[in-house]
């Protein structure tokens, strides 16, 4: 039997800034168009909405609540589309499917999740002390644990900000690189600059490099430390060891908070080394206070294309098992 067909109007009321909810080149209604099988139609303030009667009804509940984000001031985007159609019925779920806006960047972007499993990490860092994030390349991990280590700053939640990575070779060595010990392991600490200026202006970065503000080190670099007032970051956890991430989680001191990223399919210890991030479930699961929020193929923000490399590798994985 064939499923019904018609269509039905949706009145864009007090809609205000229509770029907002549109997007350019009304790429939202063309990313809406993609995940639900209906046909989209502007005619002034209204859309007509054509297809299957149970997939306008789906677009109409994302459309509803894409509206309701824009009016609210929110600049969608094709992620935030995607979370609007991903919401069930339930119209409290769908008032929530579009996040608040975490920060603006300083070209105007709006940062905020853009997929459950980031919604949930973003959630987690927010009530816990301790949070591992734990996922494949492009799921947001190191730059929304930045995002909101720059923001607890911005609100005066802690007084400074740590970075740290273990300065671990993918395939190359260290000690062949150029320079001196910064200009050494700058490749390492790059892609956390790259973050922090994103969020900020390339002078304020160096102002608050200067003023100790924003600290970016080589994991080597916390041993013997106290971490009091600060939001602390470890990112590439995966290339600890036990003993290295035992030392930088009990770094952890007073109205500090504290996260932890890492891919685990992308281990580069000498082999017969045991990640020491690939021991933090089993240690760490049932104590108050730490979270773990595993990200998936699903949670990539990159370019579309990585979302189906990482599983391309996963799968290879497995296989190989």
């Amino acid at each position: 039997m064939t499923d019904v067909k018609g269509t039905r109007t949706f009145e864009l009321e007090e809609l205000g800034d229509h770029l907002r909810f549109f997007g350019q080149f009304d790429r939202n209604l063309t990313a809406l168009e993609a995940l639900v099988p209906v046909t989209l139609r502007v005619e002034g303030n209204q859309i007509e909405i054509a297809g299957e009667i149970e997939a306008i009804g789906r677009a109409e509940r994302a459309l509803g609540t894409m509206l309701a984000a824009a009016r609210s001031g929110k600049m969608l985007t094709p992620d935030d589309v995607k979370l609007a159609a991903e919401a069930e019925r339930d119209e409290e779920e769908r008032r929530a499917a579009i996040p608040a806006t975490l920060y603006v960047a300083q070209r105007g972007n709006e940062v905020r999740p853009r997929s459950r499993g980031q919604r949930r990490y973003v959630e987690e860092i927010e009530s816990s002390t301790l949070t591992f994030g734990i996922g494949p390349a492009g799921t947001g991990k190191t730059f929304l644990a930045i995002v909101m280590a720059v923001r607890a700053l911005r609100r005066h939640a802690v007084s400074r900000i740590v970075l740290s990575r273990p300065a671990v070779e993918a395939g190359e060595k260290l000690g062949f690189l150029p320079g001196d010990l910064a200009a050494k392991v700058d490749p390492y600490l790059r892609p956390l600059f790259d973050a922090l200026g994103e969020l900020l202006d390339a002078s304020v970065v160096q102002k608050y490099v200067e003023r100790n503000v924003i600290e970016v080190a080589p994991l080597a670099y916390m041993r013997g430390r106290t971490l009091n007032d600060a939001f602390v970051i470890l990112d590439e956890a995966q290339n600890t060891t036990h003993e290295q991430l035992k030392m930088f989680v009990t770094r952890l001191g007073n109205g500090s908070r504290m996260v932890v990223t890492g891919d685990v399919t992308q281990i580069d210890l000498p082999r017969g080394t045991r990640s020491g991030l690939l021991e933090a479930e089993r240690l760490f699961k049932d104590i108050h206070g730490i979270s773990i929020v595993r990200l998936d193929e699903s949670d990539v923000v990159r370019h579309p294309l990585v979302g189906r490399i990482v599983e391309a590798y996963r799968r290879d994985d497995m296989a190989a098992e």
